[in-house]
């Protein structure tokens, strides 16, 4: 007998009739022998519907009561999937994340998870129950107050009940057929992976591939959990996410034992969720950086990338650029604006219309002249670069909004991702 967790996300369980599906798919689980905890989203584009609701009522709704109304749309999905899956003779509990045990810092909308303690969960799995959990939410003991754990939580909420149960495997059921070389929606040729590095997976969600966030990619990989990626739609085999070091043996048996040599290229991935502040006119002595940065991480702001021009010899002066996202890029020029006296610099520059385009692939240590065939074919494109970031596996370049997809699109075809055959996006609204 296996412990799996599953997680189904909004698209999967978007009406009633999906809801159905889903309880079918979990009960047909459970008849092979498992013990299930299900973690669930919101039903479709629900949390986006409530979120629109609240900027109704006010332009700034209050963080906790839009954390109490956020939480809403988890317990209806999971309420009626728990209704389903009994009405097909099975026992099933529904559960809140503080129900369940999902213990947080007290940061309203993007809570972090502090502790697990499933021990209600546990005792429903004695019993011979499955349990459905309400992803997305959480509790915190010094507050009394629910939670939300920001987007992906819902990922987040499956990856570290799967670490605390020390369950075989963690599956995220979606409505594509796993993990793709690029965002099958915009780059139709896109072609399904049958396993990716959790290394790999980390820069690609960094980058702004939606299938796994962040956040959960992190949380499995520092927790020692392997993460399938499936459709809810059909029973294909889907994509690992797997530790090359300790691959566990669920992972071992779907490979089959392969063990390959990585691909040079994984994947591309594109993100228009960013802005780019440039302070101009910086002076270009020791310490300038590092008083802008600080002034910058006051305001909890996530830096991505950074650039730092050459100082003009004749004035002594050099620009900084850096990007972050674009929710974070008022509160940022302010405490800057607050600041320019201090630091001196001349002034600031704002453009929301950036995307970042970036190349991922654990072969590129190995194989050289991957970045100039990326720059190759975004020059015969027409697409300039304005900005560039590498790590050992990837290459970032930042664009303009408006030429991401085709750059998503030319680079893809440039290192021979396509496929034969279009990617099917069984659901969703990509809202």
């Amino acid at each position: 007998m296996s412990l799996i967790v599953q997680k189904f996300g909004g698209s999967s369980v978007a009406d009633a009739e999906s809801i159905k599906r889903v309880a079918k798919r979990i009960v047909d689980t459970k008849k092979a022998g498992n013990d299930i905890v299900v973690a669930v989203s919101a039903m479709g584009d629900s949390t986006d519907e409530l979120l629109d609701l609240a900027h109704e009522v006010t332009p700034i709704p209050a963080p906790r009561e839009l954390d109490m109304l956020l939480t809403a749309g988890e317990r209806i999905s999971m309420a009626l999937l728990a209704m389903a899956i009994k009405s097909m003779g099975y026992d099933a509990r529904s559960f809140t994340g503080s129900q369940a045990g999902m213990i947080t810092d007290a940061q309203h909308g993007a809570a972090r998870i502090v502790d697990v303690t499933p021990g209600r969960l546990r005792d429903a799995l004695d019993e011979g129950a499955i349990a459905i959990v309400a992803g997305f939410q959480g509790f915190n003991r010094d507050t009394k107050d629910i939670t939300t754990l920001g987007r992906g939580g819902s990922d987040t909420t499956a990856v570290a009940l799967a670490a605390a149960l020390g369950a075989d495997i963690c599956e995220i059921y979606t409505d594509v057929d796993g993990i793709f070389s690029a965002d099958p929606r915009v780059v139709p040729r896109a072609h399904k992976l049958d396993r990716v590095s959790s290394e790999e997976m980390l820069e690609l969600a960094a980058a702004g591939a939606k299938v796994l966030y962040i956040r959960a990619v992190e949380y499995a990989r520092r927790h020692g959990v392997t993460l399938h990626v499936r459709s809810s739609f059909n029973n294909n085999t889907g994509t690992i996410v797997y530790n090359p070091a300790a691959i566990s043996p669920y992972a071992a048996a779907v490979l089959n034992g392969e063990t390959v040599e990585e691909p040079i290229i994984a994947g591309v991935a594109a993100d228009l969720s960013e802005a780019k502040v440039t302070v101009v006119g910086v002076p270009d002595i020791p310490g300038k950086a590092a008083q802008i940065f600080k002034i910058v991480a006051k305001t909890n702001a996530n830096v991505d990338m950074i650039v730092q021009n050459v100082s003009a010899a004749s004035t002594g002066l050099t620009d900084i650029s850096f990007t972050l996202p674009k929710s974070e890029g008022q509160q940022v020029l302010t405490a800057l604006t607050n600041e320019q006296q201090n630091v001196g610099f001349a002034g600031l520059q704002y453009d929301d219309q950036i995307g970042k385009l970036a190349l991922v692939g654990a072969g590129m240590r190995t194989n050289t002249g991957v970045s100039a065939k990326l720059f190759e074919a975004l020059f015969e494109a027409g697409i300039n670069i304005e900005m560039i970031s590498t790590s050992e596996i990837r290459i970032s370049v930042v664009t303009r909004a408006d030429t991401i997809n085709e750059a998503l699109r030319v680079v893809h075809t440039a290192f021979g991702l396509d496929s034969d055959d279009e990617a099917v996006v069984h659901g969703g609204t990509g809202r």
